[in-house]
């Protein structure tokens, strides 16, 4: 089928979650126009779609607020999901961004007889499925994140397990498991707030331990968060420091969690979210459940059977539904064609603070394994280049 073509005056930039919301309302600001392509038919998908309805901002939200805009003072300290996206509504309201959406790219090249990105799109909405479009411009901002895609591990014997085995992604409340007993894979932030929901609807969830180890922070300590708190401590101290005093206070307030099956890496918990993307567990009352005995903690599944598991040592574990609380990952690799900026992990080569800008009018927003607090700053540097190039590319066609 033949390509409907669209030239770009401006950025095309792809992806319509908060990274993609931000960049778009910082060029704006700076008069720049720009064409925000989104494969879902709403802003934030992972927010209104593939997350559960107990979800709050792990962090303090005045380190999750956008460029320009923050949080209304009636939100509380960690605003919940549909908080979050109201607010991220309204910011796009605000600044004007409207996404094209439906518009899934299958493929971004640089073009260089031309000195522009081509950037094929497939319509995926019902009335025009199949249709084509490509986007011609002279930037390309990659703003689809690290959570683009789920991560779904092959387990032995999934198609002799009797019960549903699904993705935290599908998963909504612990209302459907009632009664039933749970086998929850994966114990990183999604994994423990699953088994804490389940409990809160009278489920019997077992919470799989892997071969990784996690470290665990209480969420806030007497009364302050942690996350405030190493972020002070790090103005001062180098990071490893910061990470040793961490570790130190998580063992005062949360007690030695390898009694209960949950052992900490050797790395520190900030330097493996800065080097691995490997976010801190902070609790919010797991561990509570854990020494109560409503959480069970169980080694990795060897393999799955008709009603159950078997675990790595041997153990035979009942289970009438499987949930994998095994994250997400870059889907960048499946579509950017011909350029080395990221790398097969779907993450820049270059570290932060300096991975948001690569060659040819190429940039990224949103990968900086910081979070939102990574989202703004990210934003609001590849905002500021691209509006230099537009206004000096403006003052010479004049």
């Amino acid at each position: 089928m033949a390509a409907r073509v669209v030239w770009v005056n401006g950025p095309i930039v792809v992806g319509a979650g908060p990274a993609g919301l931000s960049v778009a309302a910082c060029l704006r600001e700076r008069g720049v126009p720009s064409v925000l392509l989104e494969r879902a038919d709403c802003i934030a998908s992972l927010w209104q779609r593939r997350t559960y309805d107990r979800l709050r901002l792990h962090l303090p939200k005045h380190f999750c607020e956008l460029p320009g805009m923050p949080f209304p003072d009636a939100y509380p300290e960690y605003p919940d999901r549909r908080q979050f996206v109201d607010y991220l509504q309204a910011y796009a309201a605000r600044a004007g961004v409207e996404p094209r959406f439906n518009q899934s790219v299958t493929s971004a090249r640089y073009d260089d007889a031309a000195g522009l990105w081509r950037v094929r799109a497939e319509d995926v909405s019902v009335d025009a499925a199949g249709d084509v479009t490509e986007y011609i411009g002279r930037w390309l901002v990659v703003a689809t994140g690290e959570n683009a895609e789920r991560v779904v591990p092959e387990i032995d014997g999934a198609d002799d397990f009797e019960g549903p085995v699904s993705h935290v992604a599908e998963y909504k409340s612990g209302a459907a498991y009632r009664g039933k007993r749970v086998l929850v894979v994966g114990c990183g932030n999604s994994g423990m707030e699953v088994c804490l929901d389940l409990c809160h609807h009278n489920a019997l969830p077992a919470m799989v331990v892997r071969d990784s180890k996690v470290h665990v922070l209480p969420r806030e300590m007497l009364g302050v968060a942690t996350f405030s708190v190493a972020v002070f401590l790090h103005r001062f101290l180098p990071l490893w420091v910061v990470d040793r005093i961490l570790v130190v206070l998580a063992w005062l307030f949360l007690g030695d969690l390898a009694k209960i099956g949950i052992t900490r890496p050797s790395r520190g918990p900030l330097e493996l979210k800065n080097t691995r993307g490997r976010t801190p567990v902070l609790d919010i009352g797991a561990l509570a459940r854990i020494r109560s005995g409503d959480i069970e903690v169980v080694p990795g599944i060897r393999r799955l059977l008709r009603g159950g598991a078997e675990l790595v040592d041997g153990r035979r574990v009942p289970a009438d539904a499987v949930i994998l609380a095994t994250g997400y990952q870059s889907n960048v690799p499946q579509w950017l064609k011909g350029s080395d900026f990221f790398t097969q992990e779907g993450y820049p080569r270059v570290p932060f603070p300096d991975g948001w800008k690569g060659e040819s009018g190429l940039y990224s927003v949103g990968f900086t394994r910081r979070g939102l607090s990574g989202v703004s700053s990210d934003a609001v540097k590849v905002a500021q280049d691209i509006a230099m190039a537009w206004n000096h590319q403006t003052a010479t066609t004049r």
